[in-house]
């Protein structure tokens, strides 16, 4: 009984057991998988610890735990990851003409646009410029939830 109660107080057992707080921890702060594979070798290593392994073989046993999960299982878990992601596509904005459907004054704060059937805040890039109701403009850039507007040349 008195060796199992030396096995259980190993420091190398409150070694792996912070290891895996302090990964887990970091693991729900960033959501990015940056930390987990290492939680799941401390807990490989653990196991060992419980064991009655050696602190070498915990330590070597937490490497490759580690390797493996990162290299067998993060492509797939990044993949499923990104597969949820929503693409916004504002990029595919830029330069395209859009329909004025409230007049845009940076000075009152009014203005909204339609683009693709979708309605935007509207704001002026020159700030003494303004775009009067059904008037085509050129997005220049986006904002947040603001297209940045010019005026379209080619009309």
């Amino acid at each position: 009984m008195a060796g199992l109660m030396e096995l259980i107080m190993s420091d190398w057992m409150f070694v792996w057991l912070a290891v895996i707080v302090v990964t887990i921890i970091i693991e729900i702060i960033t959501v990015g998988l940056t930390s987990i594979w290492l939680a799941g070798g401390a807990l490989a290593a653990l196991i060992v610890c419980l064991c009655g392994g050696h602190w070498g073989l915990q330590v070597g046993v937490f490497f490759v735990v580690t390797f493996v999960l990162l290299y067998f299982t993060r492509p797939w878990a990044k993949r499923y990851l990104e597969s949820r992601k929503t693409a916004t596509n504002y990029e595919e904005t830029l330069g395209k003409k859009v329909r004025i459907i409230e007049a845009v004054d940076n000075h009152n704060n009014t203005g909204k646009a339609l683009y693709n059937g979708m309605e935007w805040t509207a704001r002026a890039k020159n700030d003494g410029e303004t775009f009067a109701l059904d008037e085509q403009a050129v997005v220049a850039e986006i904002q947040g939830v603001k297209m940045i507007l010019i005026k379209d040349n080619t009309q």
